[in-house]
């Protein structure tokens, strides 16, 4: 069957990441997304290499691994949107289209004539996602919003990385750019409401969203913590702020993820690690008391953990019902054997490298299931398919209108 948003357009007016990675989903659940990219250079992330895509005689392609990573099932059209000609182009291609994704900073798209209130002009169905640092409004809407620069403003970097006064103490960001992804995924659920809306409006919309926002959003029980409390969270490495021992523990061989999550499984640990006193100790018989006695609790299992290896504590906590696991490095991830059968390692063609790896979607659908679409497009690759398709454009406007410098070389 066809996709689930087959019959959804996409324009996709944005680069990086937030706003690409909300389009990808969507091209991935089936949608038609034309990608506008400045010719000559295209989306930045295009440039953020090494490492580089290898052609088959095994240089690099100049394809950068960074926009491979979030531009899959997309048509790249290469239009200078500074330009007159180039402008028109846009325009008319948001007129038959159903979404425009984009994230210029506020304001910077209504001198081209391609905002909000210009498009919806042309097409009052049109639903129309801005994805900012900031927000359209506030005290900091025109400030250039960064990951990581939201990743500490948004509070992530106060609860992230080992405490205060122990080695390796201090902030820390996560180590992919989270709050960029956070909102792309946000950005994605609010496209799809707008849509279920405007079968019953018959119009369009406008959505805001913030990579600000987002972060402060998804620091979920950390928020309700400090607002309940008044106490901001401190950061707590890889231990858990409300459950013991959920934390990592050295082994014998590595290192062991402990989760621990309610009285019986403690109990079962316990067992298991030849500890049964500390199971049925006032200090630590309930999940409250091992959190007020979280030091003296940790202390008493570092050295029973470093006792075995890592392979032989998930083998037997994992039998026992005990939620444990392993730090993969990612060739461990994707050599995984649950982690193969799902499928999320997969190959497509691509015109500069023959078969080139990439990660699958996580969503699976019963009657609507994924299928691998288009590979990550070269920079400007279906310029003249799509302006043939889509405004009926003869080759001759074409040439014209690379000659005038509106749109990128045909390839």
């Amino acid at each position: 069957m066809p996709g689930a948003l087959s019959h959804h357009r996409i324009l996709d007016l944005s680069r990086v990441l937030a706003g690409p990675w909300c389009t990808q989903t969507l091209a991935d659940l089936g949608a038609e997304v034309i990608k506008v990219e400045k010719p000559g250079s295209g989306d930045d992330t295009r440039a953020w290499g090494p490492p580089w895509l290898k052609d088959a005689e095994g240089r690099d392609s100049g394809e950068s691994a960074y926009f491979l990573s979030c531009n899959r099932g997309k048509k790249s059209v290469a239009i200078d949107i500074a330009h007159a000609e180039g402008q028109r182009l846009v325009r008319e291609l948001a007129r038959r289209c159903d979404i425009v994704v984009e994230n210029f900073k506020v304001g910077g798209l209504a001198r081209y004539g391609l905002d909000w209130d210009s498009l919806r002009a042309l097409n009052p169905r049109l639903v129309y996602c801005s994805i900012t640092g900031f927000g359209q409004d506030g005290p900091y809407a025109a400030r250039a919003g960064y990951d990581f620069i939201i990743q500490g403003m948004g509070g992530l970097m106060s609860v992230t990385g080992e405490r205060d006064g122990v080695p390796g103490g201090g902030p820390q960001k996560v180590g992919v750019a989270v709050a960029d992804l956070f909102t792309g995924l946000y950005a994605a659920v609010a496209i799809l409401a707008a849509l279920s809306q405007r079968e019953r409006s018959g119009e369009g919309q406008r959505i805001d969203l913030s990579l600000l926002d987002a972060q402060v959003a998804m620091l979920a029980n950390q928020n309700m913590n400090y607002l309940l409390s008044g106490e901001p969270p401190a950061r707590l490495g890889n231990a858990h702020p409300n459950i013991v021992p959920y934390q990592v523990f050295a082994t014998a061989d590595g290192h062991l993820i402990l989760a621990v999550g309610n009285d019986a499984q403690f109990a079962r640990f316990c067992q298991l690690a030849g500890c049964d006193g500390l199971a049925a100790d006032p200090r630590f018989a309930t999940n409250r008391g091992r959190v007020a006695h979280r030091d003296e609790l940790v202390a008493l299992l570092e050295p029973l953990l470093r006792g075995r290896g890592t392979r032989a504590w998930v083998e037997a906590l994992e039998t026992a019902g005990v939620p444990c696991g392993p730090i993969n490095r990612l060739d461990e991830v994707f050599a995984d054997p649950q982690v193969r059968h799902r499928g999320m390692l997969q190959e497509m063609d691509h015109p500069a490298a023959g078969r080139v790896p990439l990660v699958a979607s996580p969503i699976r659908l019963s009657a609507t299931p994924l299928e691998a679409g288009l590979p990550p497009p070269l920079l400007g690759e279906h310029t003249r398919l799509v302006l043939r398709d889509w405004l009926g454009l003869a080759d001759a406007e074409l040439e014209r209108l690379h000659a005038s410098g509106a749109i990128g070389a045909p390839t």
